[in-house]
């Protein structure tokens, strides 16, 4: 058997940058599914993409399919013959569709009877006869959310398709896909090397199509070869350029011929706020920003062209004319912005919706003023700053600069507030009441600012949970989910001693009698009770740990944090198995009672010496713990507690708890009351498995 390269290149009009990365990938994953499925052996799967193309290339694939068995099983030899013992219709409808007689049917046995079978040898076919249709399954399955049609074509695609090549080998691999006949015909760059040339061998790609037709293929080496460029580059000015991956990977999907240049732009642009200015360059012309060493915005830029100008200045220059206005634009909107005090603008908030049932923005940030306050002091933070900055936190949304660059919201309230003379705390809190943002963004760096961060987000969940719009599958226009988590890292991260009870019922009672559902505050609670269990198992907890937890129905998440820990700490010591089967059997017995059981235990009645042992134990450490239990010491309580192992061991080896004598079942029943008490300080033990 032969193996050969096998290599399929659909050539279009630009494809969308975003998403170039995604369709190659899906490409090549569906390609493989489709070899899998056909059992033909291959090596490595090579997927490439720029923006006019995307390939595969198989290794070492197989010329010939493997034959293979095909088995048909047909009815049941009760339903296959009649009582003559001749064959039923259905027996023969079945024989005449494997082409057999009945008399060349084999019988098989199973569990659930005996069955006319046929095992039909099937033969291989050759690889050239399948890869047209695998391709073609291959492209219909790729994440195309707005297909398009082209000319008078009825096919669907992303994007306008030109050319198809397939080869195996040396050999051209005949089909149509999209309307398109395969040949050995390539195109190049648009304007570099050349516009078209044919291909020989599936081996020759990506190369021949750098060397003629000055295209990089392979998008990892496009993207490589832009950030070692980029940052050579910023290193020649003294400084760092600003690499995000987003940026690098759309930049990647932008170009088939990266060549990296650098501009500049003006100083005075630089009073600017540099936010302002990163964004236009990012977010509108795909420029790499340049900071120094010390993290101030440098007025250079680097960008990447698409082609090798003879005149690269040439080149350099349209890229600061254009960029120009558009930095003018910003500085003329901060510079408006200016003339007018944060505060002067909360009246205009009143013409901003929050939510058609919950008033304007103008109303949230008077609920924000008096929450902002109401958790500064629960966590002991300056509570005339918090309210101050929850006053002024959505007044940036009426300037032009955030309407302009809406990614700056927060960000230029921070850099009006110092302009007005307000505190570094309360211009950081307006800027920070938007983190964290999402996974793994950072936290609010001061306890003002998360005061303000969590009464921003309590307030939105307040509202939305209020009027009955709660989360529902993936919906969730309100980010609830990102909102509840966000306060649980907070408070968790930063040790706060906040509850969430307390919280939904101020942030719910600021709303007076807008609100309809009446079991908000218990669906605010559960909500985020639920963020903790995936939160916590994303971290690697495991989820009885955190069914343990939640069996409390704790409410401090600083507190849960605690409990999670504490109990995967326990679960590492020796005694812990036996203690978590002994608060089994505890639980156990104690659900089959329906007798009143005392909170106290009779020492008269202990008549077993392994029950006063243990009822001793329990008394020294109900005191001893107390301690531990208030002040949160979880993790030392269950060591302290894991000593319990051989008086309870010893307790069920010889002490009957359900005797006759009615006084000393009830005696012991409430010995184990207390017992399951004390571990349910911190946990349900019971439920570790």
């Amino acid at each position: 058997m032969m193996q050969k390269t096998f290599l399929v290149e659909i050539g279009t009009e630009e494809l969308p940058p975003k998403s170039l990365r995604t369709l190659a990938e899906s490409f090549a994953a569906n390609f493989i599914e489709q070899l899998d499925n056909a059992k033909l052996e291959h090596g490595e799967v090579l997927w490439y993409a720029s923006p006019r193309r995307l390939a595969l290339k198989v290794l070492n694939l197989n010329d010939t399919q493997p034959d293979s068995q095909i088995v048909k099983r047909g009815p049941a030899l009760s339903a296959a013959f009649d009582a003559n013992g001749n064959p039923t219709k259905a027996a023969e409808g079945w024989a005449r569709g494997c082409g057999i007689s009945i008399d060349q049917a084999q019988r098989i046995q199973t569990d659930k009877g005996e069955w006319l079978s046929y095992t039909h040898n099937q033969k291989g076919q050759p690889v050239v006869n399948l890869l047209c249709d695998m391709v073609k399954n291959a492209l219909s399955k790729l994440p195309i959310p707005k297909p398009m049609r082209w000319a008078a074509r009825q096919v669907e695609f992303i994007r306008p398709s030109h050319t198809v090549t397939m080869l195996y080998g040396e050999d051209l691999v005949p089909g149509t896909i999209l309307d398109i006949e395969s040949n050995r015909v390539i195109r190049g760059h648009r304007f570099m090397g050349e516009q078209e040339f044919t291909i020989d061998n599936a081996d020759q790609y990506p190369d021949i199509l750098e060397q003629r037709g000055n295209v990089i293929a392979d998008y990892d080496k496009r993207k490589a070869i832009i950030k070692q460029q980029a940052q050579d580059a910023a290193t020649k000015l003294n400084g760092k350029a600003d690499l995000t991956d987003s940026l690098l990977e759309e930049v990647s999907s932008l170009v088939e011929w990266p060549v990296v240049l650098t501009a500049k732009f003006e100083e005075r642009f630089l009073a600017v706020p540099a936010e302002s200015l990163v964004y236009t360059m990012k977010g509108d012309q795909k420029y790499f920003p340049v900071y120094d060493k010390q993290g101030k915005l440098l007025p250079n830029f680097i960008f990447v062209a698409n082609i090798e100008s003879k005149d690269p200045q040439v080149v350099i220059s349209g890229n600061e004319k254009v960029v120009r206005p558009r930095l003018a634009d910003a500085e003329f909107f901060y510079q408006t912005d200016l003339k007018q005090r944060l505060e002067e603008r909360l009246p205009r908030l009143e013409t901003v919706l929050f939510q058609q049932q919950l008033g304007t923005v103008k109303d949230k940030v008077l609920r924000l003023e008096a929450l902002s306050g109401f958790i500064a002091d629960k966590i002991g933070t300056n509570v005339e700053q918090a309210k101050r900055a929850g006053k002024l936190t959505k007044c940036d949304l009426v300037t032009n600069t955030v309407f302009e660059f809406p990614e700056t919201q927060g960000i230029m309230g921070r850099y009006l507030a110092l302009k007005d003379g307000e505190s570094v705390e309360v211009a950081t809190a307006i800027e920070e009441q938007y983190k964290p943002r999402f996974a793994g963004d950072e936290l609010p760096s001061t306890y003002v600012s998360c005061a303000v961060s969590i009464a921003e987000k309590m307030d939105t969940l307040a509202g939305i949970f209020g009027i009955g719009q709660h989360p529902k599958g993936d919906k969730d226009p309100f980010a609830l989910r990102r909102a509840a988590i966000g306060v649980l890292r907070i408070i968790v991260e930063k040790a706060l001693p906040l509850d969430l009870a307390d919280l939904s019922t101020y942030a719910v009672s600021l709303y007076g009698d807008k609100l309809t559902n009446k079991n908000v505050i218990e669906d605010i609670v559960s909500f985020m009770q639920g963020r903790f269990r995936a939160w916590y198992q994303e971290q690697g907890f495991t989820i009885d740990t955190i069914q343990a937890v939640l069996a409390l129905n704790p409410t401090k998440p600083a507190d849960f944090d605690a409990r999670v820990k504490a109990v995967t700490h326990f679960r590492t010591l020796s005694e812990a198995s036996s203690l978590a089967e002994a608060n089994k059997r505890v639980s156990n017995i104690l659900s089959k009672t329906d007798s009143v059981i005392s909170e106290h235990v009779n020492a008269a009645l202990l008549v077993d010496g392994a029950e006063g042992e243990l009822a001793k134990q329990v008394l020294i450490l109900t005191d001893k713990l107390a301690p531990y239990f208030n002040d949160g010491r979880y993790q030392e309580a269950l060591v302290e507690l894991a000593a319990l192992k051989t008086p309870i061991d010893a307790f069920f080896e010889n002490v009957m708890v359900m005797v006759d004598d009615e006084q000393i079942k009830l005696n012991r029943l409430a010995l184990l009351k207390k017992l399951q008490n004390l571990f349910l300080k911190v946990a349900d033990i019971s439920l570790l498995q």
